[in-house]
């Protein structure tokens, strides 16, 4: 007798939206399906485990939550969902993919030195913050103290209404999240290390156009101050800027920083997998679907969404996956 390891119905490579959604649908569907969560430790990834809510402290924008729910509390409910249904998770990466194109079942390597056979995989790995790389930005950003990397998310806030706030970029989406925030902050400053802009001349006149708009000439941010709040959590109260023709420091008083300098697709493990990506480093998705252009492998949520990059729209991809890889196993005659 064989001593190897069944073949999985469905593998789920990511714990943020996508793929716990991607879990409870697939679960639902009596595919038996395992998530392999991440541990944010290995070099092909990192995969933050529960995503990048898990640096959210409120999310006041995702339906059913209409008091506001922490990023951390909210993958919790999700996975405890999932798990309800049936779902296994496994605390380790998936670090390599060798996936089939003759229809045999793809061969997945985790970070435990498993090797792992599934019929289906749905990557719903996420895309990570390109972060400037400060130690105190990242400890704000972790704590709620002011730091975020997400206008949309988390600008309409009630910390930052009324407020001065610094976006960090130069590019179309630092000047679309800048824009964003004129709605609610006092003034809105928009830091960049050139003397000129690199976003489209529409979106620049657009933001400049604004009476609470400025931007920040050939500057870049040295460090993020901060004190702490009544209820002794650290929160930013200024950022001290270095001029990048001069070298001349100052000090910038804002209560919010939003980082818009890109993203990273979480694909790095799959290198030489035969997935197709486009010039950013996406997954390519075919039309109006899920599926990737390997037969049985899927992806979900913001590994293959440059636009949106919000929950809701990672959930609604992670729905899709699931009923994508029902459908696929259906007329496989293996589910």
């Amino acid at each position: 007798m064989s001593d190897q390891q069944p073949i999985e119905k469905v593998v789920i490579i990511g714990s943020g939206p996508s793929g716990w959604t991607a879990a409870i649908y697939a679960s639902r569907a009596n595919l038996s399906p395992v998530v392999y969560v991440g541990v944010a430790k290995q070099d092909p990834g990192p995969i933050l485990p529960g995503g990048q809510l898990m640096l959210t402290t409120d999310v006041e924008n995702y339906p059913g939550f209409p008091e506001g729910i922490a990023g951390p509390e909210m993958m919790m409910k999700f996975e405890e969902q999932a798990r309800r249904f049936g779902t296994r998770v496994v605390g380790e990466d998936i670090v390599r993919c060798e996936f089939s194109t003759d229809g045999t079942p793809h061969t997945l390597h985790t970070s435990g030195g498993s090797v792992i056979r599934a019929y289906a995989v749905i990557v719903s790995t996420g895309a990570t913050a390109n972060w400037l790389g400060l130690e105190s930005e990242m400890q704000l950003a972790r704590n709620g103290g002011g730091v975020s990397a997400c206008a949309v998310c988390d600008g309409a806030l009630p910390m930052f209404r009324d407020q001065p706030v610094a976006v960090i970029g130069g590019g179309d989406s630092a000047l679309e999240e800048a824009n964003y925030l004129t709605k609610f902050a006092s003034k809105v400053h928009l830091i960049h290390r050139r003397d000129a802009l690199r976003g489209s001349k529409v979106m620049q006149q657009r933001f400049i156009e604004k009476p609470n708009a400025t931007v920040e000439w050939n500057k870049v941010v040295e460090e993020c101050l901060s004190a702490p709040d009544d209820r002794g959590t650290q929160k930013l109260t200024a950022i001290r800027l270095k001029d990048t023709v001069t070298g001349e420091l100052s000090e910038l008083p804002v209560k919010g920083m939003f980082v818009a300098i890109g993203h990273t697709p979480t694909t790095k493990f799959l290198k030489d997998s035969g997935l197709e990506f486009d010039d950013a480093g996406y997954i390519l998705l075919k039309s109006r679907s899920s599926r990737t252009n390997i037969a049985g492998v899927f992806a979900a949520g913001d590994v293959a969404d440059s636009v949106y990059r919000q929950a809701i729209t990672a959930s609604g991809m992670g729905c899709q996956a699931a009923i994508d890889a029902e459908h696929w196993l259906g007329d496989m005659g293996l589910n």
